[in-house]
């Protein structure tokens, strides 16, 4: 026998259709649909339900082939939104990002700072002073002082030490000057040790530990010819590691120079370009004694000369005994020390160099004081 659908009951029929296709095409309600499917083959033949599964299927797959919304969708239809990853940018790539925006930022201001010593009459150290007290000038241009300070801040110091022949009978007492100097140190201050005859050596880099450096000065012998320029070029080379904004140079020798490779012309226009201050003991001869050589009657005229360029000084010693005091007063010194700042009214990046000259406006209640300090600086290029 052929299946066949009840005509009478098309009409009836193409309602549940209907319901059954809304059903089916709800993909999240698959078990009512199988469910009403069940029903439906009890009423309906076998060519009856397959005709229902038929339409259905045309329903879903028909030639617009438009997908059907489902069911569950309440709000209507918008255009997609994704959202995508973010990128982690590679090392080179967050390095360049930051190298760009810091070139954006430029200072044009150059700040200069000038280490001020002041003495009365018995060359006493005088402090207490404020900053209404000094007068500050640039190439005859008087400058504002922006920055003041008297404070004892921390010190980079470089100790270069003769170890030549003619310091035979000096190393003893030279050895009680370092030993001296090194008792008026802050635990934060740091040293090194160059030794020099007839070449230089870095003895001892940049350390805080002075027993090291009081060690290593034990063991020095007296030999060769006097290289002091180069030690003091190396001991320039060095300080570019110092880690205190101060810095400073205390050299112990007894006379000029003999064994260098650099100039005096050379030495003196690189202490002007540095920010180190340079101290000098000069162990020279008694006029009385035995004739002075031709190194040591250039001698003091060179220390002098080195030193006052930086604001530092130089010492003349006669009397060996002498040595250990006049080390010590260097070492304080170094503690009473003012430091003025300004920025200059010239701001031509001109790599010239410019004249300091720093006057006292004098206290009332006091002798005429005496002020040492570095006469200029060369002016920046870019």
């Amino acid at each position: 026998m052929t299946p066949r659908i009840r005509v009478g009951t098309f009409d009836h029929s193409m309602k549940k259709v209907h319901v059954i296709l809304n059903l089916f095409a709800d993909t999240t309600r698959g078990e009512r649909v199988v469910k009403r499917l069940k029903q439906c083959a009890k009423q309906y033949t076998v060519s009856g339900l397959a005709l229902l599964l038929t339409l259905a299927a045309l329903s879903l797959f028909g030639a617009d082939k438009k997908p059907k919304k489902s069911a569950v969708a309440l709000l209507p239809e918008d255009p997609k939104v994704s959202i995508e990853p973010r990128i982690k940018p590679s090392p080179g790539a967050a390095a360049n990002e930051k190298d760009s925006r810091q070139a954006s930022i430029r200072v044009d201001t150059t700040l200069v700072l000038i280490n001020v010593t002041v003495t009365d009459p018995l060359n006493r150290f005088v402090t207490g002073l404020e900053k209404e007290h000094f007068k500050l000038s640039e190439d005859k241009v008087e400058q504002t002082i922006t920055q003041f300070s008297s404070e004892d801040a921390p010190l980079s110091i470089g100790l270069v030490f003769d170890c030549s022949g003619s310091m035979g009978n000096k190393l003893g007492k030279s050895r009680q000057a370092a030993a001296q100097f090194f008792k008026t140190a802050n635990p934060e201050d740091e040293f090194f040790l160059v030794q020099f005859n007839d070449k230089p050596e870095l003895v001892t880099g940049f350390t805080t530990n002075t027993e090291e450096i009081q060690n290593r000065l034990t063991f020095t012998q007296a030999k060769g010819r006097t290289a002091l320029l180069d030690g003091l070029y190396m001991a320039m080379k060095q300080m570019k590691k110092a880690h205190n904004p101060r810095k400073a140079v205390l050299i112990i020798s007894d006379g000029g120079d003999n064994s260098s490779r650099y100039t005096e012309s050379e030495i003196k226009k690189l202490v002007r370009e540095t920010v180190v201050q340079v101290y000098g003991i000069g162990i020279y001869e008694s006029m009385a004694g035995r004739g002075r050589t031709a190194e040591e009657l250039s001698g003091p005229g060179l220390l002098t000369e080195l030193a006052e360029q930086t604001g530092g000084r130089q010492y003349a010693v006669e009397n060996l005994n002498e040595l250990p005091d006049v080390a010590a007063k260097i070492g304080i010194e170094l503690r009473n020390q003012y430091v003025l700042g300004y920025t200059p009214t010239n701001l031509e990046k001109d790599g010239k160099y410019r004249r300091v000259k720093v006057t006292i406006q004098q206290p009332r209640g006091l002798p005429p004081l005496k002020v040492f300090f570095r006469l200029g600086y060369y002016a920046p290029v870019q």
